[in-house]
């Protein structure tokens, strides 16, 4: 059975189990994996075993073990060697992420914002406010934090509710899709052997220019067709949340965003000097050069990031020790549920790998020469597809991780740089949000958006960033097609 058959059956599973008989994603992705695997051929799985062989990574007992494996322990193996790669980044995240809002930090952040850009460039304050905060925070949580300011900004200035609204989505989701440590960027740069300081800073550059997009389409949006604010919204009267919810002594500026910064600047610094070097930092001499190998590795700086935020919730957040483990617990099983899922979508992916698909489009793009920027096009327009077809981003990206992840390995001899690859990945989740993905009832019922209002702001404003995304990346690979210097740099602390 040819393989593209395979996977069109696999995807089939995963929208019919998410839509039709509304399953949660983890389960909906298992059962694809399985699904997949036990229809995959022996041939199939002996192929990807010889091929390993043939690479150097197996020894021939592993790939005839690799070969008499059962379905069950297949699937369940790739799980665990998803979870590995990824799971504690994820929790850690989480972690950072919850002392952010429950230590003052989140808030400080955001007024800090408002403050240096002023009232009148509110919207650029919350743009800016939801791209950074949404790199450890998740889509969801910062859209609760900062409806409340957006709310209380558009009832001072009777004016802009959508704009804010808007401004406040497009950084923030942005963010989700294409900087780690959020899960699916992560899992894109882990699975397809791109460092994760090189996805960060890829992910920082475009998103970036893609929010700003997205600002320009919410400034026209707001103009075209405003809309008040709902009458159920408007009891806010003070510029926030309630301000007895928030911590009487909140931290300074500078160490409110530390959490953030630290290992943004750890991890990147070490692919950095990596690159500079071309020598990977754990085969250096210099005491200084071991000291950034450890600290750049990407567990060890959320790590240390992790431990600047507990720390700060203790200095900063409640002073009742159950309420900041409860808080913490929170939080761990917040993470855990997309480290479930992230760690599902990698069995389902590595099961989609295993069917020889990826094998099969490298010799179709081969044999058309689909060379350069026609392959960003490929890898934009699965990714959006299966987010269209199913709703979740993170599912999207970790699907067509699965799908093109032997494109990876061959991009720079096709023309590009897996980089961009990689990034085409995180834009094509953008199109289209529509009333399968949560997202979309989680802004249309929090803001008081009818579903018509909801798909001509938020899901248009999504669907134009993605696009856009996919231009720069078009236009930066044609000038700059291999920037071999940084993104052809091993993974810090990695063995790949």
């Amino acid at each position: 059975m040819p393989g593209f058959v395979i996977v069109l059956v696999g995807v089939i599973v995963v929208i019919a189990g998410v839509l039709a008989l509304r399953l949660h994603a983890f389960l909906a992705l298992i059962l694809a994996a399985l699904t997949v695997t036990l229809m995959t051929p022996g041939s199939a799985m002996e192929t990807f075993a010889a091929r390993k062989v043939a690479k150097g990574e197996w020894t021939e007992s592993a790939a005839q073990s690799f070969v008499d494996e059962t379905a069950g322990i297949r699937v369940a193996k790739a799980f665990g060697s998803a979870c590995g790669r990824i799971g504690l980044i994820i929790a850690l995240a989480a972690v950072i992420g919850r002392c952010l809002l429950d230590s003052g930090a989140a808030d400080r952040i955001v007024r800090a914002t408002l403050a240096l850009f002023g009232e009148t460039r509110a919207a650029l304050a919350f743009l800016l406010s939801g791209f950074f905060l949404g790199i450890p925070v998740f889509f969801d949580t910062i859209f609760y934090l900062m409806l409340p300011l957006g709310t209380a900004m558009a009832l001072r200035t009777r004016s802009h509710y959508v704009l804010y609204i808007l401004t406040i989505s497009a950084g923030a989701s942005m963010a989700h899709s294409l900087v780690p440590p959020t899960p699916g960027p992560l899992f894109v740069a882990t699975d397809l052997g791109i460092p994760v300081g090189t996805m960060m800073v890829g992910g920082l550059l475009v998103g970036l220019v893609t929010s700003t997009v997205g600002y320009l389409y919410a400034v026209w949006c707001d103009r075209a067709g405003p809309i008040p604010v709902p009458e159920s919204h408007q009891r806010l009267e003070s510029e926030g949340p309630d301000e007895e919810q928030l911590p009487s002594r909140p931290p300074s500026l500078a160490l409110a965003v530390t959490p953030i910064v630290l290992p943004v600047l750890l991890i990147a610094g070490g692919t950095i000097v990596e690159a500079i070097t071309g020598t990977p930092l754990r085969k250096m001499d210099p005491a200084w050069a071991q000291v950034l190998a450890l600290v750049a590795d990407r567990n060890v700086a959320m790590a240390l990031a992790a431990a600047v935020s507990l720390g700060m919730l203790v200095l900063h957040g409640t002073e009742h020790r159950d309420d900041r483990r409860k808080a913490i617990q929170h939080a761990l099983a917040s993470g855990g549920v997309i480290i479930l899922i992230t760690s599902a979508g990698g069995a389902f992916g590595n099961a989609l790998q295993l069917t020889g698909v990826g094998q099969e489009i490298k010799q179709w793009v081969l044999h058309y020469e689909f060379r350069g920027v026609w392959l960003l096009l490929l890898a934009f327009g699965v990714t959006a597809l299966v987010r269209t077809a199913q709703g979740s981003a993170t599912v999207a990206m970790v699907t067509a991780a699965g799908i093109l992840g032997d494109l990876a390995a061959e991009s720079s001899q096709l023309g590009i740089a897996p980089i961009y690859l990689a990034l085409a990945i995180g834009c094509g989740s953008k199109p289209i949000s529509w009333m399968n993905d949560s997202g979309f009832w989680i802004v249309g019922k929090m803001s008081g958006f009818s579903e018509w209002q909801t798909l001509r702001t938020f899901s248009a404003t999504l669907t134009i960033m993605g696009f856009a995304g996919l231009l720069v990346l078009l236009l930066a690979a044609s000038c700059f097609p291999m920037v071999e210097s940084i993104t052809m740099a091993p993974p810090v602390g990695s063995s790949r």
